[in-house]
């Protein structure tokens, strides 16, 4: 579900505005300020009002269908205010009061009453827009809250490089689409009649969805298609605008562009907030990885150790006299031959498994994990003048940090 946060600042949206940004001011006041947001001529255009239509519809449909619903006429299904505040919870990811279910105008106005006060809870001052005209079916009303709650929960937050907004959504396709031949990306309506611009933006993100280079600038109505289609299928964008609708408008509506393009938005940077949320998934999963071989490793080599010095004490601690001088001498031979070939590895090792040691324990206290206990440590504790008390040395490894457990003098060590 999308969840938008909501604003502290406070703007001014409706069909008789004209532009009047009031309220907190800021990018979002400014570009309503700059704009004839709802001009009563220009929204009756026939080509404008029909692309809003199948955009907007398109829109809110998105959203709905999380909820298992949908509309078919946006003048029409959100009349009884049900649907409609079912989109505002969707969008927003808040409970609304409880719509009251009855059939009667005083209910269905009651219930629009309950979405427009939400809307208004989010920072945003309506004007013109009163529910007795949602529920007779206005369509320039229906439109103009349309657009003032995809303005509020899919436009608004929008932010890059301190920009927001419809700025900070233009910013965003410009940095996009910079690197593209023949796109040059300068506003919300005839800048992508050709299509170019929706195709590199999807070509920058998934360059494996898009031939970019077999694109051709004078085919317009094939680049929109193509761009449309792969969107649907690939980045569960549902299509929200017709290719010969924009190629055949002088001016494509700026208010259907900015909507479909704020959905190339949301889905790229959620799939790279994913990607980021993955990344770290798979580094943790890695360290851990490594932590579980650093301990294998130590286990098998401190085993192999202690089976070494279980086999080595007893022939240190034989004290038979011989019986001839041969037998001495061969006795003396093998133990040089111990303390020259035998006995330097094995200290090798030891000074290995102290160092493995360390480091394992330092990774485990970087990652907040508990401290590394050697499976056999509570063993050697039930026995501490068994096979272990004869590695002085290897003690602290052993027995873990700062233990010094004391030993008998009788006692051999293979690797003093």
């Amino acid at each position: 579900m999308v969840d938008y946060h909501a604003a502290n600042q406070s703007y001014q949206y409706g069909p008789s505005s004209a532009g009047n940004g009031a309220g907190g001011g800021g990018s979002m006041g400014d570009y309503m300020a700059q704009e004839d947001d709802w001009d009563r001529d220009l929204l009756l255009d026939p080509a404008w009002e029909k692309q809003q239509r199948k955009t907007f519809t398109a829109w809110c449909n998105s959203h709905l269908r999380k909820a298992g619903t949908q509309i078919e006429n946006i003048d029409e299904d959100f009349r009884d205010g049900l649907k409609l505040m079912l989109l505002l919870e969707v969008i927003s990811g808040e409970r609304l009061p409880k719509p009251e279910r009855g059939k009667m105008r005083v209910h269905k106005i009651n219930n629009v009453n309950k979405a427009l006060d939400f809307i208004a809870s989010k920072g945003v001052k309506l004007v013109s827009i009163g529910a007795e005209e949602i529920v007779d079916g206005n369509a320039k009303m229906t439109l103009g809250m349309i657009w003032t709650i995809i303005l509020r929960f899919a436009i608004q937050d929008i932010s890059v490089e301190e920009t927001s907004a419809k700025e900070g959504l233009l910013l965003w396709c410009q940095r996009k689409t910079a690197p593209y031949k023949n796109v040059n990306v300068q506003n919300f309506h005839i800048s992508w009649k050709d299509g170019l611009a929706f195709n590199a933006l999807i070509h920058r993100h998934r360059p494996e969805l898009i031939e970019y280079d077999k694109l051709r600038k004078d085919d317009p109505v094939t680049n929109l298609n193509n761009a449309f289609e792969v969107a649907e299928k690939y980045l569960d964008i549902p299509k929200m605008l017709d290719a010969e609708d924009i190629v055949n408008t002088a001016r494509p509506d700026e208010k259907a562009i900015m909507t479909y393009v704020s959905s190339f938005y949301h889905a790229f940077s959620g799939a790279q907030k994913a990607e980021t949320a993955a990344n770290r998934i798979c580094k943790v999963l890695a360290v851990n990885q490594e932590n579980e071989h650093l301990m294998e490793d130590y286990e098998k080599l401190a085993s192999d150790l202690l089976e070494w010095i279980r086999r080595t004490i007893p022939w240190l601690e034989d004290r038979v006299p011989q019986k001839t001088i041969q037998e001495m001498q061969q006795k003396l031979e093998d133990f040089r031959d111990y303390r020259r070939v035998h006995k330097p590895p094995k200290v090798q090792e030891k000074c290995q498994l102290e160092i493995n040691f360390n480091t394992l324990q330092t990774k485990l206290r970087l990652s907040n994990r508990p401290a590394f206990m050697p499976s056999w440590r509570s063993r050697a504790s039930s026995s501490p003048t068994s096979t272990c008390a004869a590695s002085s040395p290897a003690r602290p490894m052993l027995w873990g940090p700062g233990s010094r457990p004391r030993w008998r003098r009788s006692g051999a060590s293979p690797l003093r």
